[in-house]
């Protein structure tokens, strides 16, 4: 009972052997396997070259060396023909990582190796197929900003230039070319938005260290990104209703600012008319969380991830209303302050809270 325990605890404790150690210990046995092939392939050969009396005392007296150039010579030609076989066994992982690297450089991510069940073979492997994994979803994430953000631009272009050469060609009464003077304004804007909120998405993305950090009022910042806001919110007939006392923060002020205008011009977006937004500051030990409630169709709960990708709309009947990339730019910009972000939805309300540090960590 007791030599499987021992057998098992071996095994478990060289599984744990760093993958540089089990490299070494490979390449030692791959060549002291080949040395005793060789010495025992070289040994029989001479005694057969001994016992046939090819090798007699007569011929040792006439030419004394041939024997140390025989087994030289043997052990030369033997000794590389055994390398050669034996090296095919662990250098066959290595190859199959070498063609999987190579179809990986050249695009072909779907690519997947099988090294077998040696565990540095299995590790090779492992990381070979999570990279290959890796590459796959950034390609994939790639082609889909790129179509989806083709088609952002593409959508107010087209309507520009439709209602542009609807004026270009005149005989419409002044409230048609208000109205069309209007659309074209407002998708102006909204290329514009389109412009301002992916050229800071890229710069948050590409920031890895949070710089820029002071000690200002979080309160009076909301109450500000409410009132930007106010031609938006009272055009529905809208009531924002701010909850908070005052409070302060060690923070990104400017970050900060585009948190808050994304996730209330998001609530403004999706509330019917007439509807009140609450905004309140829950004050906790050593953090702050910022919730908006706004009243409207609750979101899928299969979308709710999907909420944070770029360019991606739940709901296409507001789609003309924004870009996408707005609650992007919340989830980069808390994961920058080690914050995080919450959606609770149901059939009556909506709340987005987001957890922040008091402090700078």
């Amino acid at each position: 009972m007791n030599c499987p325990k021992k057998s098992s605890h071996f095994s478990q404790r060289t599984r744990l052997l760093p993958p540089k150690t089990m490299l070494t210990i490979l390449f030692s046995f791959t060549v002291f396997v080949t040395l005793v092939i060789t010495m025992l392939i070289v040994g029989v050969g001479t005694l057969l070259l001994v016992n046939t009396d090819i090798l007699s005392e007569e011929t040792l007296m006439i030419v004394p060396h041939i024997p140390v150039m025989v087994f030289a010579l043997v052990s030369i030609v033997t000794g590389t023909v055994v390398a050669a076989l034996i090296s095919k066994i662990p250098m066959r992982p290595v190859n199959i990582l070498i063609n999987g690297m190579d179809k990986l450089a050249n695009g072909e991510f779907d690519t997947r190796i099988q090294l077998g069940d040696m565990h540095i073979a299995q590790e090779l492997q492992e990381s070979f197929n999570s990279l290959a994994a890796e590459l796959s979803q950034t390609e994939m994430l790639r082609s889909d900003f790129v179509n989806n953000f083709s088609h952002e631009f593409k959508t107010p272009i087209v309507s520009i230039r439709g209602f542009a050469r609807l004026l270009q060609k005149g005989n419409l009464s002044q409230e048609k070319e208000a109205e069309y003077l209007d659309i074209i304004v407002e998708e102006i804007s909204r290329l514009a938005d389109l412009s301002t909120n992916a050229l800071n998405l890229t710069k948050i993305e590409n920031q890895a260290i949070l710089t820029d950090v002071s000690t200002y009022n979080l309160s009076e910042q909301i109450r500000r990104s409410i009132l930007l806001l106010e031609q938006k919110w009272t055009k529905k007939g809208l009531t924002i209703e701010p909850e908070f006392s005052e409070y302060m923060i060690e923070a990104n002020e400017e970050l900060l600012k585009q948190v808050w205008i994304n996730l209330l011009d998001n609530a403004i977006k999706f509330s019917p008319e007439n509807q009140m937004i609450h905004c309140r500051i829950l004050d906790e030990e050593n953090q702050y969380i910022v919730e908006v409630q706004n009243f409207g169709s609750p979101i899928n709960e299969e979308d709710i991830d999907k909420l944070f990708n770029k360019y991606w709309q739940g709901d296409t009947s507001h789609a003309s209303a924004g870009s996408g990339i707005g609650l992007s730019i919340v989830k980069s910009v808390i994961a920058l302050h080690h914050g995080s972000v919450n959606i609770d939805s149901n059939s009556i309300r909506t709340i987005f809270s987001v957890t922040l540090p008091k402090e700078r960590i």
